[in-house]
């Protein structure tokens, strides 16, 4: 089974939002002594993410 891959296309504020959410959610896994892998990875995405002008 092949995985599907999405693009999303978001404004900087909406960016901003999701790297915010994403910082938060591994602050609670920290505090709670959880795996941060899976978020990590997506916080580096996010904040790595080139930006696309419409």
């Amino acid at each position: 089974m092949k995985k599907r891959k999405f693009k999303i296309y978001l404004t900087p504020a909406e960016n901003r939002i999701v790297i915010h959410s994403l910082n938060h959610l591994r602050n609670i896994l920290l505090k709670e002594n959880r795996d941060t892998g899976c978020v990590d990875e997506l916080l580096l995405k996010a904040m790595c993410a080139s930006m696309k002008k419409i």
